[in-house]
């Protein structure tokens, strides 16, 4: 069993060097095989090589042939957008010609402005024609030169084409550069922008300022003021807009606003002087002092009524017009600032006059003319302020407020100065020789009058609160405008007392100071008491200080004129005797009396004045009063004694005392007409006059019943 196992593994191991065998010599021909491979791909690879070499140059060809079609591609397409742009330009061109013909033979003008507005739209287009050339002329160059350089550097042809191509670069770059320049500053392009600056301003001088100087034919009655007005049409407005855009957008803007500012400046001055302001000519505070008042008054007048105008109705226009046409450019304030150099001029005149007017002399009529134009200017404060806007009207807000201070300060100088005035005509002007209210006197009453009536009392209360707050500061505590001027009316009125009681003093005649003083606070009195001033003041102060004052003067006048006429009546002891003696001195009495009588009669005829009819009727019915009565009781008293002899009636008295107030039936010489003898009763038929007589010294305000 052993033997058969070592058989088995001696077949298997035999089998097993057969099979090497036969792998031996299977690699050995595999070898040879391998080698002959090995062999051929060396054959192979010398065959690629030999054919690289002849392919490279070739290769290298192809590459710069690539990219030389690139580089011709790269600068062949934007020349040919180049010379569409060429193309464009010369359509437009001719187009503008075509629409220029027609422009100028169109007479309608609503179809002349859509003539216009092609235009316009024309000359845009072409405008933006020669920008693309211009813009893209360099590029298309350079790209054109790349190309020329490749061709050098790589001689993909030969050098006499490439020097052929190099002298068409340069003249092609010389051509761009004159025929651009020329197609945007001397060609077509530049004559129609001229066309176009034409129109501009001939448009601009045909939008006129309507209703202005239309109803100047009375030059002091107060007019509405015009309501600003369109200047143009919707469509001229869209032209004139679209002509400074596009005037603006070829480098034209600052002629563009030269024209506007010059055409709208001369508009509306024109527009101005069709209100024949000629008083604006004299604005020097030496020239308008030396005007007529009467004429400078008026000339007031007019500028309040002319600068309203000219703010409301004329810089309104004007401003919407500017923002309408120039508001579409780049600078969003250029509008602004072209609206401020046409108002400028205009407002420089209208401020050196108002200028001149504040700081000329100080009468005191101006004052309410100054007050009317410090009012018109606050009323207009706001609106101005709104329509000279932002940086642009700043320096013309400033003149504006400076001129409010000149008219502030000088209305309130003016004023104060009016209350020195008169205290200061005390010395050397004598007062009234018949006592009668001096002119003075009458010509502050009423100016005090004219002051606090509506239109002038909430001025000059501003300007005196004004005034106030630059003194004490804008936070001190200030006072309401009714005490302010309460108290600036009252120092009126006082220096106006004291020029009064410094007048009184200089009479000789010890009665007429008391009618001086009498008729002058009677006069205050009466013309104040309902008025603005009366209101203002209050009545207890009007009573206290005029009133009472006049009836005082009234009581001394009557004591000092007439008391001695009545004393001369008195009854005496010695007349209680019927005797001769006694009958002689009573009919003296009577005759001195009726002398005294003629006397006072004289010198109120001649001498004395009461102006007011209300006070003399008030002082003869005090006078009769005081008179007749003291005389019928003498004539009653010395019926006996008078027996056989006329007399004039307490009646016929009554009418004499009445004569002297009345200033009636006298003769030439003052003296008061003897009665007829109608008017003449005997002693024996005298009858007392009715009522008894009151007690002289009764109070005082009784002689005078308001």
């Amino acid at each position: 069993m052993a033997a058969n196992e070592v058989d088995s593994t001696l077949l298997k191991l035999e089998s097993a060097c057969s099979d090497l065998r036969t792998l031996l010599q299977t690699s050995a021909k595999m070898g040879k095989d391998l080698e002959e491979v090995d062999k051929k791909f060396d054959s192979i690879d010398e065959t690629l090589s030999t054919a690289a070499k002849r392919v490279a140059p070739l290769q290298s060809l192809a590459m710069a042939a690539k990219a030389l079609e690139t580089r011709i591609n790269r600068a062949v397409s934007p020349a040919l957008d180049l010379l569409h742009s060429f193309k464009l330009s010369e359509s437009f061109q001719h187009k503008l010609i075509e629409l220029s013909d027609k422009l100028s033979s169109e007479k309608n003008p609503t179809k002349r402005l859509q003539k216009l507005l092609k235009y316009v739209q024309c000359v845009d287009q072409l405008n933006e024609a020669i920008n693309s050339i211009s813009r893209d002329r360099e590029p298309v160059i350079q790209k054109l030169q790349e190309v020329v350089e490749f061709l050098s550097r790589t001689k993909a042809t030969d050098h006499y084409r490439t020097e052929r191509l190099k002298e068409t670069l340069i003249t092609l770059r010389a051509l761009y550069e004159s025929e651009v320049d020329a197609m945007k500053f001397d060609g077509l392009l530049d004559e129609a922008l001229l066309n176009l600056q034409d129109e501009f301003e001939i448009m601009l001088q045909q939008m006129k300022h309507q209703s202005i100087g239309e109803q100047q034919a009375d030059e002091e009655a107060v007019q509405p003021v015009p309501v600003a007005s369109e200047l143009g049409t919707e469509m001229e407005v869209r032209v004139l807009r679209r002509i400074a855009e596009t005037l603006a957008a070829n480098d034209c803007l600052d002629i563009c606003i030269d024209i506007f500012v010059k055409v709208r400046y001369r508009r509306a001055a024109k527009a101005l002087m069709r209100l024949n302001p000629d008083y604006l000519r004299t604005y020097t505070p030496e020239e308008i002092d030396g005007m007529e008042w009467e004429s400078l008054e008026t000339a007031i007048s007019l500028w309040i009524q002319h600068f309203e105008l000219a703010v409301k109705t004329v810089f309104v226009s004007e401003k919407k017009l500017c923002k309408q046409v120039l508001g579409g450019l780049s600078d969003v304030l250029i509008w602004l600032e072209c609206f401020v150099k046409i108002a400028d001029k205009i407002m420089a005149v209208f401020f050196r006059f108002g200028e001149g007017v504040a700081r000329g002399n100080r009468e005191p009529q101006k004052l309410f003319k100054l007050l009317e134009m410090f009012d018109s200017l606050e009323k207009l404060k706001l609106e101005f302020t709104e329509i000279f806007e932002g940086e642009s009207g700043a320096d013309i807000c400033i003149r504006f407020r400076e001129l409010e201070k000149l008219l502030v300060h000088a209305s309130s100088k003016v004023f104060w100065e009016f209350g020195l005035q008169i205290e200061g005509t005390s010395d050397g002007f004598a007062p009234p020789q018949d006592g009668s209210v001096p002119k003075l006197v009458r010509y502050a009453v009423n100016y005090l009058k004219y002051l606090t009536t509506e239109t002038y009392s909430a001025p000059m209360a501003k300007v005196l609160r004004t005034e106030q707050m630059w003194k004490a500061g804008i936070l001190s505590e200030l006072e309401t405008d009714e005490n302010l001027l309460r108290d600036a009316i009252s120092n009126i009125m006082e220096a106006l007392q004291r020029h009064i009681e410094s007048k009184s003093s200089s009479y000789k005649d010890k009665i007429l100071p008391h009618i001086f003083v009498m008729n002058t606070h009677w006069y205050i009195y009466m013309r104040s008491r309902n008025t603005e001033v009366g209101k203002l003041l209050g009545e207890q102060y009007m009573k206290q200080k005029y009133k009472n004052v006049a009836e005082e003067s009234a009581y001394m006048y009557q004591w000092q004129a007439w008391r001695p006429l009545v004393r001369l009546l008195e009854k005496e002891e010695s007349e209680e005797q019927n005797t001769k003696a006694t009958k002689a001195f009573v009919r003296g009495k009577l005759e001195a009396f009726f002398k005294c009588f003629d006397e006072i009669s004289q010198r109120h005829a001649g001498g004395y004045s009461i102006g007011d009819a209300d006070l003399r009727a008030q002082l003869r019915g005090a006078t009769v009063k005081l008179v007749v009565p003291v005389y019928s009781e003498f004539l009653n008293t010395h019926l006996t004694l008078l027996s056989g002899k006329s007399y004039v009636s307490p009646e016929s008295l009554q009418g004499l005392v009445g004569q002297v107030f009345n200033g009636t039936d006298r003769t030439g010489n003052g003296r008061l007409k003897r009665q007829d003898s109608k008017d003449r009763v005997s002693a024996r038929n005298s009858v007392s006059v009715e009522g008894d007589l009151k007690n002289l010294r009764r109070s005082r305000s009784k002689y005078i019943d308001v």
